[in-house]
C-alpha cells in the first residue's frame, strides 16, 4: 500500500512510498534475529575458550558484563547500519530505507536518537509503533524523535 502525502523537500513529487507497519515489523524481527545471532556466536566462542582454559562460571558481575555486551552489540548494529547505508540487512531485504525528512542521510546523532526512540517504542508493548497506522508519513515514535522517515527503496529490495 502506498501512502500519498506531500513529499518532503528533496523527494520527487510523485507518490512517496512510506514503509508500513508490517514490513517494518518484519525487518525489525530479522534484524533482532541477526544481532542476537552475532551475540550468540561471540558468546559461544568465549565459552569455548573458557572451557579450554578452565571451568568458566559467571558470577553477578559476569552476567552484568554479558548483558552490557549484548546491549552494545545490538545498539551498534542498528546505529552503524543506519549511519553507513541508511538500512539494516532486514530493511534491505524488504526494500526499506531510513532517511531524514528532507531525504538526506541519517547521521550519527539522528541514529543515536532513533535507537533510544526504538527502545522507548518497544517497551510499552510496541505501542510506539501505533502512530504508523495514523500518521500520513507512517512515522513511529523513533521517527518523530529523530526527524526521520522510512521509505520503500525498490533498487535495494532483494528479489
Amino acid at each position: 500500500m502506498v501512502a500519498t502525502a506531500t513529499p518532503p523537500d528533496g523527494v520527487s513529487a510523485e507518490q512517496v512510498p512510506y514503509g508500513g507497519i508490517a514490513s517494518r515489523a518484519i525487518a525489525l524481527a530479522l534484524d533482532v534475529l541477526l544481532a542476537d545471532l552475532i551475540v550468540l556466536l561471540g558468546g559461544a566462542m568465549i565459552a569455548l575458550v573458557g572451557s579450554l582454559v578452565g571451568n568458566l562460571e559467571l558470577d553477578t558481575f559476569g552476567k552484568l558484563l554479558a548483558a552490557a555486551a549484548w546491549a552494545t552489540v545490538v545498539i551498534s548494529y542498528f546505529v552503524v547500519f543506519w549511519t553507513s547505508t541508511g538500512q539494516t540487512p532486514g530493511m534491505r531485504w524488504l526494500g526499506l530505507r531510513v532517511t531524514t525528512i528532507d531525504g538526506g542521510d541519517v547521521g550519527l546523532g539522528r541514529a543515536s536518537i532513533r535507537i533510544v526512540g526504538l527502545g522507548l517504542a518497544i517497551i510499552p508493548l510496541f505501542a510506539g509503533f501505533l502512530p504508523v497506522l495514523v500518521d500520513d508519513r507512517r512515522r513511529a515514535l523513533q521517527d518523530f524523535m529523530a526527524g526521520t522517515i522510512v521509505v520503500y527503496d525498490e533498487k535495494s529490495a532483494v528479489s
